[in-house]
């Protein structure tokens, strides 16, 4: 009896911890994902201090927001939450100031990462992401409804 029960306390154990690792693998690839911005028109070399496709408005920004809400998804939710809702782990995107103010503080953090006591928090992304595909993202985010 007691071989039993040893038995099926272990395969509890492995079956919890099959789970768990399953579980952890459900936010899939972590690596940083490039981002297709097909569509949307080349910014240049030089990183803008406003977000271009908003100025722009009509179909090249309804395009910057779709691209990005795939780009954020890819590279941003599992840290600031889906649909750029934060679960707290990470700040929620949406209360960025609008704007040249919010657009300046997103490209700085999106460009070069931030870090605390030797540890990144968040990854630079300036050498993975094209200019074109952050603007499109902070199209995505700036579109996203604030919280009340």
């Amino acid at each position: 009896m007691r071989r039993k029960t040893m038995l099926a306390a272990f395969t509890v154990i492995l079956g919890a911890q099959l789970l768990i690792v399953k579980v952890s693998q459900g936010h899939g690839d972590v690596t940083p994902q490039s981002v297709d911005v097909t569509g949307l028109d080349k910014l240049g070399e030089e990183f803008l201090a406003e977000n271009p496709y908003r100025a722009m408005g009509g179909e090249q920004y309804e395009l910057a927001i779709e691209i990005g809400a795939s780009g954020y998804n890819q590279n941003c939710a599992r840290c600031h939450g889906l649909e750029a809702i934060s679960g707290g782990i990470a700040p929620d995107v949406r209360l960025l100031e609008d704007g040249e103010l919010g657009d300046e503080w997103f490209m700085e953090r999106v460009r070069n990462g931030y870090s605390q006591n030797g540890a990144y928090k968040m990854p630079p992304f300036e050498e993975l992401l094209s200019q074109e595909a952050m603007w499109a993202i902070r199209s995505y985010t700036e579109t996203r409804p604030k919280p009340e």
